[in-house]
């Protein structure tokens, strides 16, 4: 034991960990990924020949001390590898988002002077060219697949392959240089920067240290008691901090199996594969499989569909208490029991949940009654909230105290308070470092004593200790009778249905609220063939008469909720209409993680505000699209704007009496 304690205490970098990985595990699975439909495997022994070969590769080609070099593409085995053989050359790695267009990856690339470039394929190396005039800090490209790479000028271009190659060739002459620069690294070198999402502005670059990542992986695997028994599914950009934190900073700390899917088409194939035990998906994920299982089970038979509706009945009822140990009845057991065996066993296993012991959900809250659903099949979903600059971790749900309408209590190492205005602060171990080359944004943000603005307005809850996520705080506002606005509590209700795939609401300073709504063409369209709606896009099937009157529906039965809520009584929405198209990073609308850009939508779109509060029945607008291949075009439509039912609330009923 005292040995295993010197061990990790020694191990202060994501290098370091790989080293004692190699000595404790080295003989089990450390990464696998599906190529042609087939798993390929390495070990943790394996993949440190790889990492180190590429490393020495890396110092081949010229990498110095504090050189940025970024990684852009899909979950890969050889892109983490990328990333800790940077580090190993004390570089650092700067993951990037892979389906950003030019521009976006032209002001981070410009940002952090990148130098050196990982690319998945030819697309995203078709990118760095086209920017490469601007950005004049670009030194070398690398690239993992070789297609349609033969005929490009290679002159400043290299298949990853071929690095790591010159780094075997090159073992003598390398070794020594690269584990020099091994040990000059410490918990407080830089061991990743990742770029915010930038819902408000452009996105900053967030420095996070050896002593951020691994403190927080240490003491979140401590928390869930993972071990190297754990099996993940790695599909997440690996520009976003959660996948950083639980494929490379967990990982390496707990020593589990980083598994990576053939592509997005095959991720759901991918996932029932391999049966993660460990797994996160922010809200969107579990939304759209629930979307289609509903889906499949409006298509089933009638016994079927009756079969289905009983069990889940009964499932809702006692599964959450069931997994959280509570005392359940015999018979409600033994129910449970018949309805896993021909129910719940069969549909978690067609969702890849079989084997799931912890899953996370977080970025964005999730409908409680979807949360619920989960948690009634015995799947352990909770919720935890974080940052960024938090390496992730600011609060969880401890097993046994699993609400959807909370988001846990501070994690291991992390404290956290609520400001005069309602705004939650936080200080841990993972705190980042700071803002890349923004020390403004960075002394806003964190203040001497280490306690960062979240941003979030919420409070702790009085008896349970657990907190509570508002809204924003600076979407938090009043209505024109100085009642509270906080459109995410609205918004995350609506988007419980399976037919709502975005919502939008406003109602800061106004008398009323209104909302945009997008919906979901895979749910409204099969809803749509079943009730013989012809359709021949998006836009017409968005302005039919009877979507507005589903739609309505949803957003009556969500006002009749909303009444009922004292404090957020006045966000009822008054008038509403169906955008007539959907809300799309690629126009700016929405962050690369599929965060809403309120601002630019509420000014690319006010002729619309307008309209929903000047009392017009319908609106002619024309919409400015940017094409998959980087063109632009206009969207013409009349929109219809519609009343939705305002139900009696606190206030309302008080004034009746």
């Amino acid at each position: 034991m005292a040995d295993r304690t010197a061990a990790e205490q020694s191990a202060q970098s994501i290098p370091a960990l790989l080293a004692r990985n190699v000595a404790r595990y080295g003989g089990y699975p450390a990464y696998r990924e599906k190529e042609f439909g087939i798993w390929q495997s390495w070990t943790w022994a394996q993949a440190n020949e790889e990492i180190r070969a590429l490393a020495m590769g890396l110092l081949s080609l010229g990498v110095a001390r504090g050189d940025h070099v970024a990684i852009i593409g899909r979950n890969r085995p050889a892109h983490y590898w990328a990333m800790v053989a940077a580090q190993m050359c004390g570089a650092v790695p700067v993951p990037l988002y892979q389906d950003a267009v030019a521009e976006e990856m032209a002001y981070v690339l410009g940002h952090c002077g990148a130098r050196f470039v990982v690319c998945g394929d030819q697309e995203q190396v078709d990118k760095v060219v086209e920017i490469e005039d601007r950005i004049h800090t670009i030194k070398h490209v690398m690239y993992t697949d070789k297609r349609g790479m033969r005929k490009y000028d290679h002159s400043r271009m290299n298949a990853l392959a071929d690095v790591i190659a010159e780094g075997k060739a090159g073992h003598y002459r390398y070794q020594e240089e690269l584990e020099t620069r091994i040990a000059e690294l410490t918990y407080d070198s830089t061991c990743v920067m990742l770029y915010t999402s930038g819902t408000t502005g452009k996105p900053k670059g967030v420095v996070l240290s050896n002593r951020n990542i691994i403190e927080t992986a240490k003491n979140s695997v401590s928390f869930d008691r993972l071990t190297r028994l754990e099996e993940v599914l790695a599909y997440l950009p690996m520009a976003w901090v959660g996948d950083f934190i639980f494929s490379v900073g967990q990982a390496y700390w707990a020593g589990f199996t980083v598994n990576c899917p053939e592509n997005a088409a095959t991720m759901m194939t991918d996932l029932r594969e391999i049966g993660p035990t460990y797994f996160f998906a922010p809200p969107r994920v579990f939304e759209g499989q629930l979307t289609q299982v509903m889906i499949r089970m409006e298509d089933a038979g009638r016994v079927k569909k009756w079969l289905f509706d009983h069990s889940m009945a009964l499932a809702r009822r006692v599964g959450p208490a069931i997994l959280d140990g509570e005392p359940v009845g015999m018979l409600d057991r033994l129910r449970y029991a018949l309805g896993g065996f021909f129910i719940f066993g069969p549909l978690k296993n067609t969702l890849g949940f079989s084997r799931i012991r912890v899953g996370y959900t977080a970025g964005e809250a999730i409908g409680p009654e979807i949360f619920d659903f989960y948690r009634s099949l015995g799947i352990n979903l909770k919720q935890l909230y974080g940052q960024t600059e938090a390496s992730v971790f600011i609060t969880q749900q401890p097993d046994g105290q699993v609400r959807s309408d909370t988001v846990g209590v501070p994690s291991p190492g992390v404290e956290v308070k609520i400001g005069e205005n309602g705004e939650v602060y936080y200080r841990s171990p993972g705190t980042f470092v700071e803002y890349y080359n923004n020390p403004d944004s960075t002394a806003s943000t964190k203040d001497a004593e280490g306690w960062v603005a979240t941003g979030d307005a919420g409070f702790f809850e009085e008896g349970s200790g657990h907190l509570r996520i508002i809204d924003r705080a600076k979407d938090v506002g009043k209505l024109a009778d100085g009642r509270l606005f906080a459109p995410k509590y609205v918004e995350n209700k609506l988007k419980f249905y399976p037919s709502i795939l975005e919502a939008v609401v406003f109602g800061a300073g106004r008398d009323r609220c209104t909302a945009f709504i997008n919906i979901d063409l895979t749910a409204v369209g099969n809803w749509a063939e079943r009730n013989n709606i012809a359709y021949a896009s998006y836009q017409e099937l968005a302005g039919h008469p009877k979507v507005y009157d589903m739609i309505r529906g949803h957003i009556d039965e969500v006002n009749a909720s909303v009444a009922h809520d004292p404090m957020l009584s006045g966000c009822q929405i008054h008038r509403f209409l169906i955008l007539h198209k959907e809300l799309d990073a690629d126009d700016g609308e929405m962050t690369r993680t599929r965060k809403v850009r309120r601002n630019i939508v509420a000014e690319k779109y006010a002729d619309l505000i307008d309209a929903l509060y000047d009392g017009r029945d319908s609106v002619y607008t024309e919409t400015e699209v940017t094409y998959e291949d980087g063109r632009k075009g206009a969207i013409k439509a009349t929109l219809t704007l519609a009343d939705a039912t305002v139900a009696p609330g606190p206030q309302l009923a008080e004034a009746a009496e």
